[in-house]
């Protein structure tokens, strides 16, 4: 008997090991979103896939390539394409982020992060299978939304094997997100089977990473080409929230524009702000580099450094700019689809927000970026201008509206650069859509996506399409639109 008790403990690890491959991480851009879905077992019961991961015959191509194999994740396009790769951004300590004015930030402190060593619980079991983990992701975290207060996260910990390293209650949410380390080199994939088996979690992701997507007498050629007279344009005190790097306030464009900021990763010290005060600049700058709408009120959540951040901070800056009851929402980032990420931005939308976010400057064949392909976010890609597509852009039916991204002058640090890509072209639209809601408090998210569609200019193929949406933005159009 105790013969047969080895060979059978032996034939489970066996098993185990050869259930490796199902953790293979993928960014492959040649998966079709159906393919990708698939992978992660969103589809209910696996309907339309075959047992390798893939799409069934008649639903795209087989996944069988993805089974055994292990894809190393590409690489998100970073803030300076041309430059090295930088690191993952270095996940802050427990922090709920600092606010220079006096902000809402009511959330409770975090637990502590436990003194000595994790004792991982033997004899786990998966309560589904592992996820195949789709994008660049931190590689010993994972995000959990519990139902339970700070004991009841203590104990998933313990049960788990697991590490608190921050927790606070999430307002988009509407329930406490915890970031729980792994600290025994368990894959992700398979932490997060494991923590489906305890019911109090109520869902779980990866710590995914995401990028900023800025590609390498002074008037601005996009109040042209959207059809937004510069010297009629005003968002005077349409607030509007903007997630991104650090800024300097210094500059001259931005005096008198923020209205607050809230730091989202305090414990990492700020060493870039020209993304941030470009993206600003270009929405309510003042000044020889006047915005798409000066008077707007800039709520700035600094989330980034390095052109990189990760969901839980996001998360975080998104949570701060809901309480500061802004209307417009500009994320000029992309990373992977993250269901937390998009249950945000769908209580956003809910709450009377537009957002509006970059759709990409990946490629072509790239993934479709997030934020930009939730529902209920307008995807912005870029053109030139001669309304040329910027050739970097990503493509894909989730693209909304073009707008002005390439070779633009705009605010850069303490003085201006000429920048190029996506961000700066969705920075244009929630400008453009500021005026639109200065000129009519009252008109609701809907009203003005139904708006931005319906007015825009063609170009590409007649209709929308996947490289230009519904067109370049008319936004005088766009205001004279019936509601």
């Amino acid at each position: 008997m105790a013969a047969k008790a080895v060979i059978l403990r032996v034939a489970v690890l066996a098993a185990a090991f050869v259930a490796a491959p199902a953790f293979a991480q993928t960014n492959d851009p040649n998966l079709s979103q159906k393919q990708i879905d698939c992978l992660n077992r969103t589809t209910a019961a696996g309907g339309g896939c075959d047992k390798d991961g893939g799409a069934k015959n008649g639903a795209g191509t087989p996944g069988a390539a993805t089974s055994g194999a292990v894809f190393l994740p590409a690489l998100i396009v970073d803030l300076f394409p041309n430059s090295p790769a930088p690191a993952a951004p270095q996940t802050p300590a427990p922090s709920n982020g600092t606010s220079s004015s006096n902000g809402s930030n009511s959330a409770p402190p975090p637990a502590p992060t436990p003194s000595g060593p994790v004792t991982v619980p033997q004899g786990l079991n998966l309560a589904e299978p592992p996820r195949a983990v789709v994008g660049e992701f931190v590689p010993d975290e994972v995000l959990v939304t519990v139902d339970g207060d700070a004991g009841v996260v203590r104990q998933i910990a313990n049960s788990f094997g697991l590490q608190v390293r921050s927790q606070r209650q999430s307002r988009l949410l509407g329930t406490t997100l915890v970031r729980f380390g792994i600290t025994d080199g368990r894959p992700v994939g398979v932490v997060l089977a494991q923590l489906a088996a305890d019911g109090r979690t109520q869902r779980r992701e990866p710590n995914h990473i995401y990028s900023l997507q800025q590609a390498a007498g002074i008037v601005n050629y996009a109040f042209d080409r959207i059809a937004l007279d510069a010297g009629q344009a005003s968002g005077e005190n349409v607030r509007v929230a903007v997630i991104d790097t650090g800024i300097d306030d210094t500059n001259p464009a931005l005096a008198g524009v923020i209205a607050d900021q809230y730091d989202a990763m305090p414990n990492v010290p700020i060493e870039k702000r020209d993304h941030g005060t470009s993206v600003d600049g270009l929405i309510a700058g003042v000044g020889p580099l006047e915005g798409m709408a000066p008077g707007a009120r800039i709520y700035h959540a600094r989330a980034f450094e390095g052109g990189k951040s990760t969901m839980d901070v996001i998360l975080s800056a998104l949570d701060w700019a809901a309480e500061q009851n802004v209307r417009i929402i500009n994320m000029s980032f992309v990373g992977p689809k993250n269901d937390l990420l998009g249950t945000a931005c769908r209580n956003a939308r809910a709450m009377g927000m537009v957002l509006v976010a970059a759709a990409g400057n990946n490629g072509p064949k790239a993934p479709y970026g997030y934020p930009a392909a939730f529902d209920g976010v307008i995807a912005v890609t870029a053109t030139d201008a001669k309304d040329g597509l910027m050739p970097q852009a990503n493509r894909g039916a989730y693209v909304f509206i073009s707008a002005p991204g390439v070779e633009m002058v705009a605010p850069s640090g303490a003085g201006s650069d000429v920048v190029t890509g996506t961000s700066f072209a969705a920075a244009i639209v929630s400008g453009a859509i500021a005026n639109l809601i200065h000129a009519a408090p009252d008109r609701s998210a809907d009203e003005i996506e139904k708006a931005l569609a319906a007015t825009a200019k063609d170009l590409g193929p007649k209709g929308r399409d996947n490289d230009f949406g519904y067109g370049l933005l008319d936004i005088k159009a766009a205001g004279a639109a019936k509601e």
